[in-house]
Parts: structure tokens; C-alpha cells; sequence
């Protein structure tokens, strides 16, 4: 599969809004920016360029902000290696791109070999980037399905799963946490992630009421007997109902509510950064990164599976260990937790119940034996 060789004058003359040469092409994605723009058989007006730059930002907004900048990192990455073997990454080339992914897979430098997923992910990234740009980059093609199902084969390996976080060590975390305003906070974010089954970017897109912010993804309307929370996902909007718990020290919608209350949040981002001497709550948006730390600060201070080294501890837990732990301990229907969880099937339901029973239905017993 010979790499063809780089065309950048030509390149240029075809597509004006191109950078000039490799180095200015390896600076961004601006050719994504490019792909939304004024027509050529249109004239230019303010009023259309208005319309352009609104254009792009729902255009940003297809995709989550994190796949945003997963796909122009994965884009980056591409474009410097074509560079760097005089090849141009502009045009879809099938060939191409099975080398890449070959060089992903069995590097020819030091550099670590790439998991299966992330090599997947990358060739997501180039599908997406090819496709704003107009162009079409078929993952079907014998160059990249032959490829890419060697690597699969030769190197694929059982996804890692995280722990999921059992109620009575959520409760045991919980209760590491003081009344500080931090404290309120972070207490309501494990609560609410847990009973809401939330990916971490969820719980933190949240919004106090409907189209408070531009960046947000939900809003929370609190009831008598627990909270609603509307909530925007890639198949569109969803309901998810969180019940008030037993007592107030295990209810997620009265930590939420002394969270708001005491934070005297009543528009805008629900959890947000405060100082550090508790003194003030501010306007940002928590980062979806600090629910993945509070989880692992939380369960060293409890001392869960305190057997185990803490280097393997924290590698155990992470910011899905909540969502695994509603769907593995909640008692209820299956149908439920798949519901609340947002899963189009069983089967993905079933993946993130690591301690479900897996012999309640013994077919070796059904068929006799």
C-alpha cells in the first residue's frame, strides 16, 4: 500500500480556504471551520456571516465538548504523521489510512502500541473530520476493514471494567465529607450520580432550570417526593426520575437541596468550583474531572477494600464505578435500571451489572443434567 505523495500546491489551487503547506495545516483543524461557510454563489453579507458562525456552533454542539477535542487531537495526530512521510491527509485514502492505523497498532519507533479502542476511536476521529469537510472516508474498505480486523485479532483484549460502588460504601464515602460548602456540594454530586445512574459528564452539565446556559445538558425540577431531571442525549431528551431516599443522610434530592440552598444557587450551573477557604461559590463549571477524583479521594478516606494497595485501589474506581454501582445493587426490574440508565438494550444494561446473578437461570439444571 505505497503512500502517495504530497500535492501541496495543488492542493491549494483546489481549495482556497486550505492552509498553504503541511506546517500551517498541522495547526488545528481549521479545515473543519471551513466546511461551514458562505455559498460561492451567494454574496457575502454581515447578516450571513452571522449565520455562519451560528452555523459552526451548533455544528460544535453535535457532538459532546470531550469528543470535540478527542477528534481534533485525533486529527492533529494524523495530519503530523502524513507530514512527516510527505503524504496528504486531506483526501480519504483508504491505504493511507491502513498504514496508520497498522503504525498505531506496532509502532515503528519506541513509542507504546495503541489499544484496540483508542485505534477505533482515532478512526472515528478521521471519519468525523472527513465527513465536515464534505468528504467521505469508507471504514468498510478492504484496506482498513482487513487491517483493522488483524489488529483486533492479534491484539485485542476484554474491556477493563471499573468496580461499582456498593451502597453501603457510597454511604461509608458519603460520610468521610463535612458540612463545608465544598462538602455539600461534592456530597450531593455522589448521591445524585448514584441514584441518577449519571455519566460524570452528566451530573455536571446540569443546570438549576431549562435553557439557564448555553453549555448546559439538563436542568432539575425538585418535587415532593423526589426530583425530575431532564436530561439532552445523542438519541435526544430524556426523563429520569430520582426518588427521595430513607433518611436525609442517604437522600440525594435533600443533599441537592441543602447543596443549592446554602450555595444560594438559583439560575445557571448546578455544581461549581468553590474557594478554597469555603468562602465563595463561583460561576464556573465544575470540571466532569473532579467527580472522577472526589470518588477516588472519598473511597481512600473511607478505607474501602483497604486489603488492596492503593495504587491498585485507585485504579479500580473511577467516575462510571457510580452508574456500574446503581445498575449492579439496584433491586429492581432489569427493564428499570435499563430505563434509567438510558440503554437502547438489555445486553448494555447487562454489562454494567457486575454483580448480578448470572446463574438465577441455571440452563444445565433445564436440560437435565
Amino acid at each position: 500500500m505505497p503512500i502517495k505523495p504530497s500535492q501541496n500546491d495543488e492542493r491549494s489551487r483546489a481549495d482556497p480556504a486550505a492552509p498553504a503547506n503541511a506546517d500551517q495545516r498541522d495547526e488545528g483543524d481549521r479545515s473543519v471551520e471551513n466546511a461551514i461557510g458562505v455559498p460561492a454563489s451567494v454574496a457575502a453579507s454581515g447578516s450571513l456571516e452571522r449565520l455562519v458562525e451560528t452555523a459552526r456552533d451548533y455544528a460544535a454542539q453535535a457532538t459532546a465538548e470531550n469528543t470535540n477535542k478527542a477528534y481534533l487531537a485525533d486529527w492533529k495526530h494524523f495530519a503530523s504523521w502524513c507530514r512527516r512521510r510527505g503524504a496528504d491527509p486531506f483526501t480519504p485514502d483508504p491505504q493511507l489510512i491502513g498504514l496508520y492505523i497498522t503504525e498505531l497498532a506496532a509502532p515503528q519507533d519506541a513509542a507504546p502500541a495503541l489499544a484496540v479502542s483508542t485505534i477505533e476511536r482515532r478512526l472515528s476521529g478521521l471519519v468525523w473530520t472527513y465527513q465536515q469537510r464534505g468528504e467521505v472516508l469508507d471504514r468498510k474498505d478492504r484496506h482498513i476493514a482487513t487491517v483493522l480486523a488483524g489488529i483486533k485479532r492479534a491484539h485485542a483484549k476484554p474491556a477493563v471494567q471499573k468496580e461499582p460502588i456498593a451502597p453501603d460504601e457510597l454511604l461509608q464515602m458519603v460520610g468521610t465529607l463535612s458540612f463545608s460548602l465544598r462538602d455539600l456540594r461534592d456530597r450531593a454530586i455522589l448521591l445524585i450520580g448514584y441514584a441518577g445512574g449519571f455519566r460524570r459528564s452528566e451530573i455536571v452539565a446540569l443546570d438549576v432550570n431549562r435553557d439557564d446556559t448555553i453549555d448546559g445538558k439538563g436542568w432539575i425540577e425538585i418535587e415532593d417526593e423526589g426530583a425530575i431531571v431532564i436530561q439532552q442525549t445523542k438519541t435526544g431528551w430524556k426523563e429520569v426520575a430520582i426518588g427521595r431516599g430513607s433518611s436525609d443522610d442517604s437522600c440525594p434530592v435533600h443533599a441537592l437541596a441543602q447543596w443549592l440552598h446554602y450555595a444560594k444557587i438559583d439560575h445557571g450551573p448546578v455544581f461549581r468550583r468553590v474557594l478554597r477557604d469555603n468562602s465563595k461559590v463561583q460561576e464556573d463549571r465544575l470540571s466532569d474531572k473532579h467527580v472522577a477524583r472526589l470518588i477516588k479521594k472519598t473511597m481512600l478516606d473511607a478505607g474501602i477494600r483497604s486489603d488492596v494497595p492503593e495504587k491498585d485501589r485507585l485504579a479500580l474506581f473511577s467516575g462510571h464505578s457510580l452508574r456500574a454501582g446503581l445498575a449492579s445493587y439496584a433491586d429492581a426490574d432489569e427493564r428499570h435500571v435499563q430505563k434509567q440508565l438510558g440503554h437502547a438494550s438489555a445486553e448494555m444494561t447487562r454489562r454494567y451489572q457486575r454483580r448480578r446473578d448470572r446463574f438465577r437461570i441455571n440452563l444445565t439444571k433445564a436440560a437435565g443434567l
